[in-house]
């Protein structure tokens, strides 16, 4: 129940409701209203949203987001992104918004911040991925009746427009690169294949067991991912999450890579024959060296490395395979939203964004094609 009282030349009103955990009485006020019909309204505003169960406490913002991190995220997203979520937070949002408290967060106020991290010299992409951590932390706090609204809904991103370089092997060398990979080593060749023909991250790949394929079904189920300092700290949670929710996928493979993993396959059971209670048949990996046991990412780097050299192609990352992969499905004339669930992306404008230029350069071949046939047939 509200009350009003008049205080100089300013209205103010007095709410008296019940904690619903406590189910003590609190009181709730608020002057400096300039009549008593503004306050009434102000105070009518405020019973709904005690009934409707707002907390309207005076929790930080700081205080609320370092909850939001170890309660909601930890252990339900990956660690890369759990460590990216807490970088944006501490490096990029509490040092602007200092001290505020959540309930004051309001639309104007975080586009200032949007638009100071434009002025800060940061690329539209980065300012996205920050734009990322307190969207999604407002809308968990909005789904928490900690707020009534998300003040990050219809912001406008602003930020340097930077061209991402796609980095990935022409079409016309990836034979020459994987008759390389097979002369340096039979357990590169197979991992680096199946990171071509799949898209999968390294990490995806590297965390594959025997259990998550098909070979009938020509299927692949990828769940997990392998966590590759944790494997050499702690072999017992070497398997982590993957990357997003979305990265949870099933893909077809072709009949040449069911073909291969045939062969793979009767290779490690080979090796299983010739080390018998050496080798590490309780972690079932396809990807993995003789023994069975994972492979360290430094040395899947430097064989990457060292087989570009020796086929006198440029230095790429190995993620860059993951690129060849989208590229040769663009190149075959998949659409993006085919590519986009794929890959495991979350949504269709990343993949668009990412392969937007290749797309265009297919089209212009694909065009320019067009009209060498049209000029034969005219």
């Amino acid at each position: 129940m509200a009350s009003f009282r008049k205080r100089g030349d300013k209205w103010e009103y007095r709410i008296s409701y019940k904690d619903p955990f406590t189910q003590k009485y609190k009181t709730r006020s608020k002057g400096s209203f300039n009549t008593k019909k503004e306050a009434q309204l102000a105070a009518a505003e405020m019973e709904r949203l005690l009934r409707e169960g707002f907390e309207l406490t005076d929790e930080s913002l700081k205080s609320y987001l370092e909850i939001w991190l170890q309660e909601y995220k930890k252990g339900a997203i990956s660690k890369n992104t759990f460590e990216l979520h807490k970088q944006n937070i501490k490096k990029h949002i509490i040092p602007y918004f200092k001290e505020i408290l959540l309930k004051d967060v309001n639309p104007t106020i975080y586009q200032k911040f949007i638009n100071h991290l434009a002025e800060q010299g940061y690329s539209k992409r980065t300012v996205e991925i920050i734009h990322s951590t307190m969207n999604n932390a407002m809308e968990k706090a909005v789904t928490l009746n900690k707020i009534e609204k998300n003040p990050c809904a219809g912001v406008t991103i602003k930020g340097i427009q930077k061209e991402q370089e796609i980095k990935f092997i022409e079409s016309k060398d990836i034979s020459l690169f994987l008759q390389t990979a097979y002369q340096y080593g039979y357990i590169y060749w197979i991992f680096f294949k199946v990171l071509i023909e799949t898209g999968m991250r390294k990490g995806e790949a590297a965390a594959l067991q025997w259990t998550d394929i098909d070979l009938k079904e020509g299927t692949i189920r990828i769940n997990k991912s392998l966590d590759f300092k944790e494997a050499a700290k702690n072999p017992d949670k070497m398997f982590g999450n993957t990357k997003t929710y979305n990265s949870k996928r099933t893909i077809t493979i072709s009949q040449s890579l069911i073909n291969d993993l045939y062969f793979h396959k009767k290779w490690q059971n080979q090796n299983k024959l010739k080390i018998n209670d050496l080798y590490k048949h309780h972690l079932n990996l396809v990807l993995c060296r003789e023994d069975g046991d994972y492979m360290p990412k430094s040395t899947l780097f430097n064989a990457f490395s060292r087989i570009l050299k020796q086929a006198n192609l440029p230095s790429l990352p190995i993620h860059s395979l993951r690129h060849t992969h989208a590229v040769l499905l663009l190149e075959a004339g998949a659409d993006m939203k085919y590519v986009q669930e794929r890959l495991g992306h979350g949504s269709i404008q990343i993949t668009a964004d990412v392969y937007a230029h290749i797309s265009k350069k297919i089209e212009k071949d694909t065009m320019a094609k067009f009209e060498d046939h049209m000029k034969k047939i005219f």
